[in-house]
């Protein structure tokens, strides 16, 4: 039998692992699903005769090394960081490896020693970056294919919750790490480029810049910047563009709350709070306001982010439950992020029967024979529980997919890679269609502009 090892049995791995599991008889597998926790790769093994879980401590070089020597291909759903040491070992033992992540550098580094041994290393397969990669590629290629020039591109993601599920005011529940949603935005501008003119927006300033997005059958949605919309110019071929962009979706009004949390300095990460693992929600909250001997700490929440009683920013501090002097936070040296991530977990956590929603967007401005067109495409996908989320869906199968294509000999092109080639992207996004994850295509009058145009 041909083996997959698969590292790390969280969240994303319900779908990867359901899949090959559905497969394994046909295609002749064998799942090691290894996890730090035995009892969840148990639980996602669920008793498979074609499955074996077990514990796996990847800072263990032997255990490590024993695990990938005896797998065909390894599947790493390891948090990113963690990929470069799994990476090492396959070239060491010579087995192909596929990953959801970035490709970091110290995994680019890999590159020439993948080739040299004619090694498959695919990474950014999951949903963004991945299904994002594949669908933006598809309809560029066709463009180009017929003669078209691309002179836009705009590109949006998000993890939401269903509309089923939509019960509080902030339309939101984590579906995804919590950790990234708070700390989303920072480390630097976010940098694009529209119409020609490249354009920064300073993390302070991100959540109050936003576009809206009318998705037929779910409403209007707004889309914030991501931190580098650029990285990708090259890769996708789009050196010549005048617009690339690229954000994350959330329904309207939440990136306007959030800003809330970035201006009083709550999404901070870089330093530790005293006595965090005793102070209340309500400590929480007055640690970022100012000393008054008789205001109250709502009043100067109120007039720190000049909200008015009436305002619905008021109603969705209120309903996190942030102003309770009863509710401990309980975490030991946590930063500020750390903190608020506690915090928002106990109103955002998706309860086992709800459900969540990925929507992904994309707009391809083009020339062709003289004159300028548009191509809207849209992709929603709904979750069907707690476990198998449209999340873990949207990541799990491609990385899935990607894996059997490359066993089958499929997909032969060596090296450190993204899903940006046919022989990866076509199959893929084909067989996602099986599965509910269909994008519809729009064509419409481009929608580009530039009103300085006159005055350059």
């Amino acid at each position: 039998m041909r083996t997959i090892l698969i590292i790390g049995a969280g969240r994303s791995a319900s779908s990867l692992i359901q899949y090959l599991l559905n497969k394994s008889e046909k295609e002749n597998l064998h799942l090691i699903i290894g996890d730090l926790s035995l009892a969840l790769a148990e639980k996602k093994t669920n008793n498979h005769p074609n499955a074996t879980p077990i514990a796996l401590d990847i800072f263990d070089q032997s255990q490590r090394q024993k695990a990938i020597q005896s797998a065909s291909i390894v599947v790493s759903m390891l948090p990113a960081h963690l990929h470069i040491e799994v990476a090492r070992d396959c070239i060491i033992f010579k087995k192909s490896l596929v990953t959801a992540s970035y490709i970091s550098d110290a995994m680019q580094e890999l590159d020439a020693a993948a080739k040299e041994n004619n090694l498959i290393f695919m990474n950014e397969i999951g949903l963004d970056p991945g299904v994002d990669h594949m669908s933006a590629m598809k309809v560029i290629d066709e463009i180009k294919d017929k003669g078209g020039k691309m002179i836009l591109f705009e590109s949006f993601c998000g993890g939401l919750v269903a509309p089923e599920s939509d019960n509080n005011l902030w339309n939101y529940k984590f579906t995804w790490a919590p950790r990234n949603v708070v700390l989303a935005g920072q480390g630097g501008a976010a940098k694009f480029i529209q119409e020609g003119t490249y354009k920064y927006i300073p993390y302070c300033n991100l959540f109050r810049r936003t576009e809206f997005l009318d998705v037929e059958g779910y409403g209007r949605f707004e889309g914030y910047s991501n931190r580098d919309s650029l990285k990708y110019r090259s890769v996708y071929g789009l050196d010549d563009v005048l617009t690339l962009y690229r954000g994350t979706i959330r329904k309207v009004g939440f990136s306007k709350a959030w800003n809330m949390f970035v201006q009083l300095g709550m999404t901070d990460d870089s330093y530790v709070m005293e006595n965090s693992e005793n102070m209340s929600y309500r400590e929480f909250v007055n640690s970022f306001l100012p000393y008054h001997p008789t205001d109250s700490v709502e009043i100067k929440t109120r007039l720190i982010l000049k909200i008015d009683q009436d305002d619905i920013m008021w109603d969705k501090l209120l309903e996190l439950d942030l102003f309770n002097n009863k509710k401990i936070v309980g975490l030991k040296n946590a930063t500020p992020a750390q903190m608020l991530e506690k915090i928002l977990s106990d109103s955002w956590t998706l309860q086992p029967d709800e459900k969540d929603m990925i929507v992904m967007y994309h707009k391809f401005g083009y020339e062709f024979e003289g004159s300028k067109k548009q191509i809207d495409s849209k992709m929603v996908c709904i979750g069907e529980d707690q476990t198998y989320t449209a999340m873990a869906k949207t990541v799990g199968l491609p990385v899935a997919m990607a894996t059997l294509l490359i066993l089958n000999g499929k997909i032969t092109t060596p090296g450190v890679q993204l899903p940006i080639r046919k022989e990866v992207y076509l199959p893929i996004l084909k067989e996602l269609e099986e599965y509910g994850v269909v994008f519809k295509e729009q064509v419409m009058s481009y929608l580009g502009y530039n009103p300085d145009k006159n005055f350059n």
